[in-house]
């Protein structure tokens, strides 16, 4: 009875995973075409490994070195909210260092491909300092949930590096039977790597064609002015019950450059852009529970688009689930 490798059961799963996300038109290109080469570099380890057809293994260096060029463009799509012509251009030095690789010293690609996947998963590390407040075209709504999901892409990007590692030192020992293992190394991180996306929409971002505004260095009293406006503007505009919400588009609104919103926001009210919001949608959610709106109804009225969301929120705002809380405020 025919069986189909594990690799190419994962270039499937992917496939159709992509096929939906293209259909609902709701994923940024750059995770479309990161999970595509995720789903081709599947299938060709399955062809080359198990069914023999070696003229397609040149092809399996060439697309490894462009899948962490893809994470960091990605990564970009859902920090800066768009990708431009120049960040394309730049991330396409991977790939053309393998085609020359391949022209001249073959060999050169076990240092090469590593080394990609290493140094784009600290980079997306690094620049996740920041935490919730590097992610400013990220729903507010996902918190740190958008956080977490590129981390672990970030995760498994260093530890594709490492896997590459230790099989390439298994070999110069002998160890030739070690090559067996690729195909499960390589497809437990695709796996990872489709397990970060798909998660939720969290690292979807909502891009936006407005430019950033430049101010002069902040201070206290401009913080302070912008927090007086920000307040002005949720109590007469609501903006929290928009379950898109991001910190680029409320700094739009305010015509406030996005990282002194969130400058201004933390030392003015001690939390975070993403905390401050969802305890507004917290407390609008409890006024409708007690209006007698249904959980679900209160919940989705309020701006958010997960109960598992809103059940964490509500606990940290309220120090209780909704439906106890609700007992206990009739």
């Amino acid at each position: 009875m025919p069986v189909l490798p594990v690799p190419m059961i994962i270039a499937l799963f992917l496939l159709g995973f992509l096929l939906q996300r293209v259909l609902t038109r709701q994923t940024d290109r750059a995770l479309l075409v990161l999970i595509g080469c995720c789903a081709a570099q599947s299938a060709l380890i399955a062809v080359v490994q198990y069914y023999g057809v070696s003229s397609l293994r040149v092809l399996q260096p060439l697309l490894a070195t462009a899948i962490p060029a893809m994470a960091w463009l990605a990564f970009r799509q859902a920090s800066a909210g768009r990708i431009v012509k120049s960040d394309v251009l730049l991330h396409l030095i991977g790939p053309v260092a393998a085609l020359v690789c391949l022209a001249l010293r073959p060999v050169l690609l076990d240092a090469l491909i590593p080394v990609l996947f290493a140094g784009y998963g600290f980079a997306i590390g690094i620049a996740l300092l920041r935490g919730e407040d590097s992610l400013p075209h990220s729903r507010l709504e996902n918190g740190r949930m958008a956080v977490l999901v590129w981390v672990t892409l970030a995760v498994a990007l260093v530890a594709s590096a490492v896997s590459d590692v230790f099989i390439a030192i298994q070999l110069a020992g002998g160890r030739a039977d070690v090559v067996l293992w690729l195909p499960s190394l390589f497809s437990s991180v695709t796996l990872l790597v489709l397990g970060a996306l798909g998660l939720s929409h969290a690292i979807e971002s909502q891009s936006s064609a407005d430019t950033q505004i430049d101010y002069p260095v902040e201070d206290k009293a401009r913080d302070a002015a912008i927090v007086d406006k920000l307040d002005a503007y949720i109590a007469s505009h609501q903006p929290y019950l928009d379950p898109d919400l991001t910190l680029a588009r409320l700094a739009r609104k305010l015509l406030v450059p996005e990282k002194q919103l969130s400058s201004a926001i933390n030392k003015g009210k001690g939390e975070n852009v993403s905390r401050y919001i969802n305890k507004h949608r917290v407390e609008h959610a409890c006024e409708l529970l007690q209006a007698g709106k249904s959980v679900t109804e209160a919940m989705l009225a309020s701006g958010f688009n997960t109960k598992s969301n809103f059940n964490r929120e509500f606990l940290r705002v309220q120090g209780t689930n909704p439906r106890d809380w609700l007992k206990s405020n009739i």
